[in-house]
């Protein structure tokens, strides 16, 4: 019986859209031209090089654990990468290496919340990041954000919602699902707020790298102090080599090599090496010719869905997703999303995922298929309105 079960366990919620993934697959499997725009994942496969670095590290016999912090050279390699594209100096002793964003998010969570504190978070936002913290016994503190503040937290409203169990907050700067950015002076703010009351910042940089028509800031150029999470998934396409790093203040490395050790003793070894490629020349070219083509796909996508009648109210800067409001159709949106997948074969992401604030009325678009099956996705989708408002 599921009573038998923990508490934590049971008010974890499940992603709605894998429903949504499920019967998307079953219809592929009846023959159905499925168009999946509901995933968070790049279409393209991991660039040849690191690649063909995983595959020397398996010849080579990597197959052994690596230190719970993580291979030194790719922890100096990581450093090299803040030093070439932030212009900062970061000592590798602060990187450590992290099975995916999530081994990240789960040691800056479990360091920083006790049970019964939480970080503010916004909502709209990443699911995992509240679930990690009731995973912890601690809670996020959901705080509604729309497009007046980018949907982003702001200081007034840290001023707003901050209280006596607060001791944080996570930010996403670009954000999932918005793809909003928080420029150095936005970061500056909320560090300096946080301080002010004790709490720490952590920054959630995954999608850094995937920006247009401007370059995302690391909040270390304004807080040294702060915690960022990031990850080789997106922007260096590894998302099934699991593997992310956490930059942390040099007095927390020891409690988070601690936590590490038994947590996960450390990440997949071969993903490591293969990592190690992605700062060569050679590898970054081919990512940036990729970031060039996400940025075609938005600009394409944008216009189209605000021609159609959807609400984007704010342009995305980075990531790879359109939050879309669907007011203007009526209904729910995740009756919405299924009747799109169910008549159109159009497999988008209910705002249902994301948070609570105004979440039955907004989707999300994962502009991860080339433009020719975004075309062919922007004419079903028309399709699929009319019939819905019918």
């Amino acid at each position: 019986m599921t009573s038998s079960y923990s508490a934590r366990s049971r008010a974890i919620e499940p992603f709605h859209v894998m429903a949504l993934l499920a019967r998307a697959n079953e219809l592929q499997a009846l023959g159905r031209d499925v168009i999946h725009l509901e995933i968070g994942e790049p279409d393209f496969t991991t660039a040849e090089p690191i690649i063909a670095a995983g595959q020397a590290a398996l010849a080579a016999g990597h197959t052994r654990y690596t230190a719970a912090r993580g291979l030194p050279q790719l922890r100096e390699a990581i450093a090299g990468f803040y030093a070439a594209r932030y212009q900062l100096s970061i000592d590798p002793e602060r990187v450590l290496i992290t099975p995916g964003g999530s081994g990240a998010l789960l040691l800056a969570s479990s360091l920083l919340v006790d049970p019964g504190k939480h970080w503010l978070l916004a909502d709209p936002g990443y699911p995992c990041n509240r679930h990690f913290l009731r995973l912890i016994e601690g809670a996020a503190q959901l705080v509604p954000v729309g497009p007046d503040v980018r949907y982003q937290l702001t200081p007034q409203l840290v001023e707003r919602y901050w209280d006596g169990d607060s001791v944080g907050a996570l930010v996403a700067s670009p954000a999932n699902p918005t793809g909003t950015l928080l420029d150095r002076d936005e970061l500056g703010g909320l560090s300096a707020a946080l301080k002010s009351r004790g709490g720490h910042l952590v920054v959630d940089e995954i999608y850094h790298g995937l920006t247009y028509g401007t370059d995302a800031a690391s909040v270390l150029e304004v807080d040294d102090e702060a915690f960022v999470l990031n990850s080789f998934s997106k922007y260096f396409g590894m998302t099934g080599w699991r593997l992310g790093w956490l930059v942390a203040p040099p007095a927390a490395v020891p409690e988070l090599e601690k936590l590490a050790q038994n947590l996960y003793i450390s990440a997949p070894t071969m993903a490591q090496h293969a990592a190690l490629a992605c700062f060569e020349p050679a590898t970054l070219d081919i990512l940036e010719a990729r970031r060039a083509q996400f940025a075609r796909r938005r600009d394409f996508l944008l216009p189209a869905l605000r021609e159609l009648g959807f609400g984007i109210a704010v342009e995305p800067q980075g990531a790879f997703y359109l939050y879309a409001d669907i007011s203007a159709f009526g209904g729910d949106a995740y009756g919405f999303c299924q009747h799109m997948l169910e008549t159109e074969f159009v497999a988008i992401t209910p705002g249902l995922d994301f948070g609570r604030y105004q979440a039955g009325h907004h989707v999300r678009f994962a502009y991860t298929q080339d433009l020719p099956r975004l075309e062919q996705a922007v004419e079903r989708i028309a399709r699929g309105l009319q019939s819905w408002q019918a």
